[in-house]
């Protein structure tokens, strides 16, 4: 499930939840309760978050183990 990936992701970059929060333009509590799945994160926030952590959504979704962002493949 994308939930763990997304903790995941934070965690191997030694980040807070503050941080994405804050990235993501909301409170630290709000983005908890995505990351644990109180709330479902919009769509939008998942685009972010790939950019963000440069990875695809696919990743993010857990449909592949390769993290790569389609971004490098474009610019190639």
């Amino acid at each position: 499930m994308y939930l763990k990936r997304l903790k995941e992701l934070r965690e191997d970059r030694d980040f807070k939840q503050e941080k994405i929060a804050t990235f993501l333009g909301m409170k630290q509590q709000q983005y908890s309760r995505y990351e644990i799945g109180v709330n479902e994160i919009p769509f939008e926030y998942v685009v972010k978050l790939a950019q963000f952590y440069d990875v695809s959504i696919d990743y993010i979704a857990e449909l592949t183990d390769q993290p790569k962002s389609y971004l490098h493949e474009k610019s190639s």
